[in-house]
């Protein structure tokens, strides 16, 4: 009960700390997504004020959020700028991965790194026609104890904002898989905002192209030793994007509907803020929105059971297998609530605008960016196949992958 009551009044100080910081970025959310401006103001805000660090131990400088604190204000994030908030999930899978890595002192130098402001972006996806499972970005040594990473990646989320590029690469010199840790501010990396999506416009995602960029040999991470919740981590942050784009558009369409002069001879009120059929969608939609909250929170519960499995099995306190019992059921926990909340968040804002007229579409609202948003989060790692998988697992005892790779099938 102590540590719950602890929890609770660390991520109270936590949500206090940052809320002039998601008020400000809720402000100017419509017109950075009507005009395609890139938040570089506000991300560096954020970073400034430490929101990068907060999962980083209070030993080392940072506020020692749990993974449910982080996902709760991640949701705040995501219902103020569903775009910032996707646009930081590299940098804090990044942090995941540095703070269940072997202690010393290349672990503290990252996490001296997050508390002094620095974010991490994405570039894993090859470009093109590459088949699945292959890797044709590579690190090669300069032949002077350096290194050199060629390769073009896309959907780089994040990126362009970031100081470093969490990069998935392969070693000529060895032939394995790696993270390399790209210092972006060099001539050798380019970054290019290309995404042409109709949602997420501002993630700042796009092409990453690295021509000759250095790498120091302690920045090269085994792709092998990568944190095992990685993937249920990562869809865990399109899960608290789909819950913050719902409680957004309760925010949102529920002000419309308080505002609203016009009304209709045959509506069931005079005044729409007193029709019973619009207070009725409205407070489906929020129905919805606390489901999708509920959801998240249930999975960082997951999640923080293989965190803190990871550091067991690293103290020898654990088995193996125990640990891998903890990564299969968060893995499992993001799939079921993938499943789950993509038809619904859509279904749940598309049905917010049954409360508005026609009005309620124009692009000066711009209410459809939550729908849009919601949409195009819920089109990662496609919902159908994860589907397929828990059916497998329940039906046949077939553990769900905790990686996977896309390409071409040919």
């Amino acid at each position: 009960m102590t540590t719950l009551i602890a929890s609770r009044n660390r991520l109270a100080e936590l949500r206090e700390r940052f809320r002039p910081n998601f008020e400000s970025i809720a402000e100017g959310a419509a017109e950075r997504d009507r005009s395609g401006q890139l938040p570089y103001d506000e991300i560096a805000t954020l970073a400034k004020a430490g929101f990068g660090a907060i999962r980083v131990p209070v030993s080392h400088g940072g506020s020692g959020a749990t993974l449910t604190e982080l996902f709760e204000l991640f949701v705040d994030l995501a219902a103020a700028d569903s775009n910032i908030a996707q646009a930081l999930r590299a940098h804090f899978a990044f942090v995941e991965d540095r703070l269940v890595a072997e202690p010393g002192p290349g672990r503290d130098k990252w996490l001296a790194r997050f508390v002094a402001g620095e974010l991490v972006g994405n570039s894993w996806t090859e470009v093109g026609t590459v088949k699945v499972g292959d890797v044709i970005t590579k690190v090669t040594p300069d032949g002077n104890g350096g290194f050199r990473i060629n390769g073009t990646k896309y959907y780089s989320t994040g990126s362009i904002f970031a100081d470093w590029l969490d990069t998935y690469a392969e070693r000529t010199d060895t032939g394995k898989r790696v993270i390399a840790a790209v210092n972006r501010h060099q001539d050798g990396v380019e970054l290019a905002d290309d995404w042409d999506g109709f949602g997420q416009r501002t993630t700042g995602t796009g092409t990453s192209t690295f021509i000759d960029a250095v790498v120091d040999e302690e920045n090269l991470i085994d792709f092998d030793t990568r944190f095992k919740y990685q993937t249920a981590f990562y869809q865990q942050v399109l899960l608290a994007v789909l819950a913050g784009s719902a409680r957004a558009a309760e925010r949102d369409f529920a002000a419309e509907v308080k505002k609203r002069t016009r009304t209709f001879s045959h509506a069931a009120a005079n005044v729409a803020s007193e029709d019973p059929q619009l207070l009725q969608v409205i407070g489906e939609v929020s129905s919805a929105a606390f489901v999708a909250t509920a959801a998240v929170q249930r999975v960082s519960e997951a999640l923080q059971g293989a965190h803190d499995s990871a550091v067991a099995l690293l103290n020898g306190e654990i088995t193996v297998d125990e640990d891998e019992a903890a990564n299969d059921a968060a893995e499992l926990a993001s799939a079921q609530a993938q499943v789950t909340l993509t038809p619904l968040v859509l279904n749940a804002i598309s049905h917010a605008f049954d409360s508005l007229a026609a009005s309620g579409t124009s692009r000066t609202k711009d209410l459809d960016r939550h729908w849009r948003n919601a949409r195009t989060a819920g089109s990662h790692n496609p919902w159908v196949f994860k589907a397929r998988l828990i059916g497998d697992l329940a039906v046949n005892g077939t553990d769900l992958p905790r990686v996977w790779a896309i390409g071409a099938s040919k």
